[in-house]
């Protein structure tokens, strides 16, 4: 990973940030929906669904989409779509990437 005005830009808004925390341990912080529920979704899709990210959050599924679409961007998230839900979880390799390259360059 090289440094990427992107990426820092992109950590440079509390929602998007508060969103990589929330998916670090998703079973903590998505709590609009059972846990039976977010695990289902862990298990099965390997991720959070669009929908639970927007009722933590909050704020308008389009603004939720963007901040998400951003941080998929620079690496940050991965995702998959299932019919018509797509599911987001952390690139932990490029998470840790980031950690790394800050350690080292700044």
């Amino acid at each position: 990973m090289e440094i990427n005005e992107k990426l820092f830009k992109a950590l440079a808004n509390q929602t998007r940030l508060d969103i990589l925390r929330w998916l670090k341990d998703p079973l903590t912080h998505i709590d609009v929906v059972t846990c039976e529920t977010v695990q289902y979704e862990l298990d099965h899709f390997g991720g959070i669904c669009v929908g639970d990210i927007v009722r933590k959050a909050g704020l308008a599924q389009s603004t939720i989409s963007s901040y998400l679409a951003i941080l998929e961007e620079v690496g940050l998230l991965t995702s998959s779509r299932h019919g018509k839900w797509t599911y987001y979880r952390r690139n932990e390799a490029q998470v840790q990437a980031l950690g790394r390259l800050i350690e080292e360059s700044l």
